[in-house]
């Protein structure tokens, strides 16, 4: 579960250049827009993540005018997203923990406070073509395919420096999970398993690729995961006219294990699907999560006319390490 505000330590303070009242502050590998003396060097703070949906208060009122939304289930509230302040990246809201009422002793650096201020995730209107019927929860017998980004890592990276990263790009469309276990074939979203409905996307998708049918042949309880791209699907930057699937992970369900890196790419080209774009096979890491966020700009290998979402690094051995970095370029420019 991702953590959208958690107790944080302020790292650093920056100077805006001709900002008289605002500056940088710094928490882990974010920075965000704040008051002039509002926090300086180790104090704690809240930090709320961008995509943090916040409810209404009047804690919150002053965030009407730029960040309230509407989700597809009629709930109300306030969206942090990337923005742009006198030239500089903002990425979160920064809270004192006076926010947290009484309990404020009662966390420690890292603690996740979602709960306790009434924070979810933002989740944009799905389209009826892939919202689908819910046959039940995600399944427990797979493992979930969000990353970390790779700003919450800032402490970690030192202990990857010598690790080898097969790096692909981040595809700007839908998760889809589809596996056999036991003879059984199932379809899924991010969070649910769907029942079978040929006028869903996920389902008319799997279908034409014919993927039942081979992992049944294959003989082995599988599930394949990928992001399902094209018309009707986010923006579509990459301009595609129908929809399909790129794959990025192989999962052995009997085993609990990802595929390894040479696996994956021999069983999805063995099936014949597709993959996602491979930027990097073998490449270490940058320095700094700064250097990682710049990488992770660039043109989409589906639409060199667009930027990319950004990059996803993983270890190529079972013992998986992986995280994501989002183009800032592409977040400014595609956030609504």
């Amino acid at each position: 579960m991702r953590k959208l505000a958690t107790i944080q330590k302020i790292i650093g303070i920056k100077p805006i250049e001709g900002a008289d009242n605002i500056e940088l502050a710094v928490v882990s590998g974010w920075q965000v827009v704040t008051k002039k003396g509002e926090y300086k060097p180790g104090d704690f703070c809240i930090y709320c993540e961008i995509d943090s949906f916040l409810p209404i208060t009047e804690e919150f009122e002053f965030l009407r005018k730029s960040s309230y939304k509407k989700m597809s289930d009629g709930s109300e509230g306030f969206r942090l997203k990337t923005i742009r302040l006198r030239g500089e990246i903002s990425q979160g809201l920064l809270l004192p923990l006076s926010s947290l009422g009484d309990i404020s002793g009662g966390f420690s650096l890292g603690d996740d406070v979602s709960g306790v201020l009434g924070i979810i995730k933002y989740e944009p209107p799905v389209p009826a073509q892939l919202a689908g019927e819910a046959k039940g929860a995600f399944p427990s017998f797979i493992s979930k395919t969000d990353e970390e980004r790779v700003q919450n890592l800032a402490d970690r990276l030192a202990d990857y420096r010598d690790s080898l990263f097969y790096i692909s790009e981040k595809m700007d469309g839908t998760s889809v999970t589809v596996y056999l276990k036991n003879g059984e074939f199932g379809i899924c979203s991010r969070n649910y398993e769907l029942l079978e409905n040929p006028e869903n996307t996920y389902w008319k998708v799997v279908r034409e690729l014919d993927i039942e049918n081979k992992l049944r042949n294959y003989g082995k309880n599988l599930a394949l995961q990928g992001e399902l791209i094209g018309e009707g699907i986010q923006k579509n930057i990459y301009k595609i006219r129908g929809q399909k699937i790129a794959f990025f992970d192989v999962f052995d369900i009997d085993n609990f294990r990802h595929y390894d890196y040479e696996s994956f790419a021999a069983l999805i080209s063995e099936f014949r699907l597709e993959r996602v774009p491979v930027v990097y096979e073998a490449a270490k890491l940058p320095g700094t999560v700064e250097e990682i966020l710049e990488m992770a700009n660039g043109t989409s290998a589906l639409n060199p006319k667009a930027n990319r979402e950004g990059l996803v690094f993983r270890s190529p051995g079972e013992k998986r390490i992986s995280f994501k970095a989002i183009s800032n370029a592409y977040l400014l420019k595609n956030e609504d």
